[in-house]
């Protein structure tokens, strides 16, 4: 079931839920009673992946997780991060500038230049709309520039043990922003401790106010799961390039199971959609049996 990870290294630390939080409930069947099924593989059509219980820190599948990759928007995770760390009023004005266009790709945005929002509506457009405009303004305006945030997200990086992860820009543009699926449960489960993070990524729709002509801009989350009531998603972060694919990392509740699930480099537009689907049913399918064996008479 299991490429490219070694079966000693089935178990991590459980990285963000204490004892008694939301998920302490134990459930009918452990994370370790499921890699006992040696189940086969789901068919993904992602080049990396890792699906990791939450609550026992036990990997249920993994393919490729050591494997570095582009991680695109997946970035921007790390720059709210890193904002709000410093404690940055969120009510601060910043306009976009010319300087914060993206110049090395050409993707569009909603924020023209001239636009002012606070930083609190910045924040909102980068995770949930994963607008590039809106992480260069606050790289820009991040205490002694850009170039000293990409210094702290480099650095917390390396606190939180993520050792193949580099950030090269703060909106995941550059190749050079690199990661492992590994890393990224890391990341994604340290990003699970800020609320707004968690609020903003799992919003489907929102509007923010240019503070200009004080007008909303309106905005649709680029994780379209979250505005499915088949899915209960409490983080999740999109990123696309030419050259890393279609990423998708989200933390979950399947079945009563806290999981982070990270995909990499999927092919095609809607296939890390489709591979979330089929890390969904897989999983529910194999805690069915488990608990089939765990109820057979011995």
């Amino acid at each position: 079931m299991l490429t490219g990870i070694s079966l000693a290294a089935l178990t991590v630390p459980a990285l963000s839920l204490a004892e008694g939080g939301a998920y302490a409930s134990v459930a009918p069947v452990s994370a370790e009673d499921i890699v006992r099924l040696k189940a086969r593989a789901p068919l993904l059509r992602s080049s990396a992946a890792l699906v990791m219980d939450e609550r026992e820190g036990v990997i249920l599948y993994g393919r490729n997780a050591e494997e570095q990759h582009p991680i695109a928007s997946v970035t921007k995770l790390m720059t709210a991060m890193v904002t709000l760390d410093r404690h940055l009023p969120l009510d601060e004005i910043i306009a976009i500038k010319s300087e914060d266009r993206d110049r090395l790709r050409g993707s569009a945005s909603r924020l023209s230049i001239g636009v002012k929002l606070s930083r609190h509506d910045l924040l909102f457009a980068a995770l949930a709309a994963s607008d590039n405009r809106a992480a260069a303004a606050l790289a820009r305006t991040y205490p002694e520039g850009r170039k000293h945030m990409l210094r702290i997200m480099n650095e917390k990086a390396r606190i939180l043990g993520m050792s193949n992860t580099h950030f090269a820009d703060p909106a995941g543009l550059n190749n050079g922003s690199v990661s492992t699926a590994r890393d990224l449960v890391t990341l994604v489960s340290a990003a699970m401790k800020y609320p707004l993070i968690q609020e903003f990524t799992t919003t489907g729709k929102f509007a923010v106010i240019d503070l200009r002509r004080n007008r909303p801009i309106e905005f649709v989350n680029t994780n379209r799961l979250v505005r499915s009531s088949a899915w209960d998603i409490n983080l999740s972060k999109t990123g696309y390039t030419d050259d890393a694919g279609n990423c998708l990392v989200m933390q979950a509740v399947i079945g009563n199971r806290p999981v982070i699930i990270v995909l990499l480099n999927s092919w095609g537009k809607l296939s890390k959609y489709g591979d979330s689907q089929r890390i969904r049913n897989w999983l529910l399918r194999n805690e069915r049996r488990a608990l089939q064996l765990a109820d057979a008479p011995t």
